[in-house]
């Protein structure tokens, strides 16, 4: 009476989905954790900067002008949880790593992903786990009709 052991994967992203938890962003609660060689290097949860009030305390610019999502971030006073993941780790262990998202990661933390030499990014499409090769970036940039 064994019970089928979840993938890694499903595994990292669950780690995800609770950091998600920490979140206090109004709109969408998102978590990540960078893994490297089956370890966790780091995590991160979307919110306001350090020492700055969270956004349910301030309310929300974009809510309250009906940005639509993935839209108008510089409006937005909250780091998204890819962000803190990269500024909380350590970059030589990033490095090769893989990163694991609630959602798919916007053109701004795609960017950093990049910079941080990340090589995979696993983020959560409704139910599935899909993934996105950080070297193809590049090639899809006009992805967002920017």
């Amino acid at each position: 009476m064994s019970e089928e052991r979840q993938s890694l994967d499903e595994n990292w992203m669950e780690v995800a989905k609770v950091v998600s938890q920490r979140s206090t962003c109004i709109r969408k609660k998102h978590g990540a954790v960078i893994v490297k060689n089956k370890e966790i290097v780091s995590t991160g949860y979307n919110g306001a900067p350090r020492g700055w009030a969270h956004c349910m305390e301030t309310g929300c610019q974009r809510e309250e002008l009906e940005v639509p999502s993935g839209e108008r971030y510089e409006l937005c006073r909250g780091v998204h949880a890819e962000m803190n993941a990269i500024i909380q780790g350590n970059k030589h262990k990033m490095e090769g790593a893989t990163i694991y998202i609630t959602g798919y990661p916007c053109t701004i933390c795609e960017k950093l992903i990049v910079n941080a030499q990340i090589d995979k990014i696993k983020y959560l499409d409704e139910e599935e786990i899909k993934e996105i090769d950080v070297s193809k970036l590049e090639e899809s940039e006009n992805k967002y009709g920017e």
